[in-house]
């Protein structure tokens, strides 16, 4: 298997393992990411958080695993991860974190979802990352979409193809496949498909118009991969199976009348949309059946092997031919021709001198800076008087654990607004009577993450607007459609994610330092529709 162009000759199991990628826990390559690579020859890995310590362990991590295939006379691995920006990015220290895909589509700009896209590629490649499991290609039409929110650039379908397109071009640019998600698309949900079985009703005239819209244009422009969604579609599947599983979905819709001969990742199997009713095993053999390429099992040893074995026995049991393996197997081995064939890893000194850079961090800025939407401005509270008594309140967000994360470990809004007001006190409402002294600050911003879907913090936000509405500032930091939840408050700035860049930006615009450019990338209500700014273009 030293040659990646004889796979002709190669066994059924060294076949079927070019079809999997898998995960594994730690810092470096586990017993069993040894073993998958060494006996099976596994296709490709994937990188979570779990993974990650340090960008040049990072590095290391991915020459190890190179060198393991390499010895083992595999193949070379696609090395895959989920680094879509803002709130979804599994590397976030010594690397340039660009901003997510709300932001961006705030900022309105497809120049700026491809140079993002592109920067953030180039550094991925340089950590040995050759493919990103981004952008994320679904229409946010669901205000109660518990899983994608602020990772859909839009609740309009043009605007989620123009720059998703422009994104995956962007990643392609810098020889990183980008894998556009969640195929036919995940947007129109109240259910997450790693808890349980979504359902979408529309009707394929509505399929046409709204999800599948994006999908049509990256597949147009060239996208190497596209990522299946665990999501129920009676419309083109009256059986019930996800679309993961789906002949009608993956081959009659996407193959046959889209056109799409790239390669098809199924999202991981060991989500319980698949899991709980199906298993990794059938789900991995069905999932080939309806015209997967490659197969997505993140997280356990025994179920990723057992997943594979499964496919080896439905080949020799007849259940699924070889050719059918063989299909699969030639679009992987293209994709590694073009990404990884014999492609040395740079030494870190080279590789880290393109990491972080000024000018890849003035990238972020700018789309950053371009993002912030200030939607209400009653009273003119904005900008903020420097020496006027100030409290910054963050609501108790203990349900959110990515929040608590970030919190702990990069600061608050606080901390960019230091050194702008003089006279500054920022609290969390978790404590012991966080607004007893309400009445003594001349003015207020009351910080929420994602008041819509938590209760907690969506009373404790309600009471400082209730209390002193008139001088109260809401930022939202993740979630716009959080305006909804304290409608009188006076003046409301929109931000998409909590991240320092995303924080800095908003303490910018709240001092008067920077002016508001983004505009809503979707409907709040009827009063603050897509594309509205409190500010004039004038």
């Amino acid at each position: 298997m030293g040659k990646q162009d004889d796979w002709k000759n190669w066994t059924l199991r060294e076949k079927v393992g070019q079809l999997f990628v898998f995960g594994f826990h730690g810092h470096e390559p586990s017993d069993g990411i040894r073993h998958l690579i060494e006996t099976y020859g596994i296709g490709g890995t994937i990188y979570f958080s779990r993974n990650v310590e340090t960008a040049k362990q990072v590095h290391g991590l991915s020459h190890s695993l190179m060198q393991l295939a390499q010895q083992a006379g595999k193949p070379n691995l696609l090395v895959a991860i989920d680094q879509e920006g803002g709130m979804v990015a599994r590397l976030v220290d010594g690397v340039t974190l660009m901003p997510g895909n709300m932001a961006l589509g705030a900022a309105g700009s497809a120049e700026g979802a491809g140079e993002t896209a592109r920067v953030c590629g180039e550094e991925l490649r340089l950590l040995g990352v050759n493919m990103n499991y981004a952008p994320c290609l679904d229409v946010n039409n669901n205000p109660d979409n518990p899983v994608i929110n602020v990772r859909s650039y839009s609740d309009r379908s043009d605007v989620v193809a123009e720059l998703g397109t422009a994104a995956m071009l962007g990643y392609q640019a810098a020889r990183v496949a980008a894998t556009v998600k969640h195929f036919p698309g995940h947007g129109d949900t109240a259910v997450d498909s790693h808890h349980a079985l979504p359902v979408i009703t529309h009707g394929r005239d509505r399929l046409d118009a709204i999800e599948l819209r994006p999908f049509r244009a990256a597949i147009a422009a060239g996208t190497a991969a596209i990522m299946t969604a665990h999501v129920v579609l009676p419309a083109l599947e009256p059986s019930g199976k996800p679309s993961t599983l789906s002949h009608s979905v993956l081959t009659g819709l996407l193959r046959e009348e889209l056109g799409y001969d790239g390669i098809i990742v199924t999202d991981c199997l060991e989500m319980d949309a698949i899991d709980r009713f199906y298993g990794p095993e059938k789900g991995a053999v069905e999932a080939i059946s309806a015209g997967a390429d490659m197969v997505l099992v993140s997280h356990t040893f025994e179920k990723q092997v057992a997943a594979l074995e499964a496919v080896v026995a439905a080949v020799e049991n007849g259940t699924l031919s070889e050719e059918r393996i063989e299909q699969s197997l030639a679009r992987v081995m293209k994709l590694k021709q073009e990404l990884v064939v014999d492609e040395p890893l740079a030494a870190w000194e080279q590789a880290a001198a393109g990491l972080a850079t000024e000018a890849n961090r003035a990238v972020a800025v700018k789309w950053s800076e371009a993002s912030v939407t200030l939607v209400k401005n009653e009273g003119g509270l904005l900008p903020l008087k420097r020496g006027a008594s100030t409290l910054v309140l963050w609501p108790d967000i203990k349900p959110v654990s990515v929040a608590d994360e970030i919190l702990s470990s990069d600061g608050t809004l606080g901390t960019h607004l230091q050194g702008r007001l003089d006279n500054l006190t920022e609290r969390s409402m978790s404590g012991s009577d966080p607004l007893a002294d309400l009445e003594s600050f001349e003015q207020i911003v009351v910080v929420t993450y994602d008041a819509t879907k938590h209760e907690l913090e969506a009373r404790s936000a309600q009471e400082v607007v209730a209390r002193a509405g008139g001088r109260t500032v809401a930022v939202s930091v993740r979630n716009p459609l959080d305006l909804n939840v304290y409608p009188q408050v006076a003046a409301y700035v929109a931000v998409y994610e909590c991240r320092p860049l995303a924080l800095a930006s908003a303490a910018k615009v709240l001092t008067g330092e920077l002016k508001p450019i983004g505009k809503l990338p979707l409907e709040l209500s009827a009063a603050y529709p897509f594309g509205w700014s409190a500010v004039s273009d004038e």
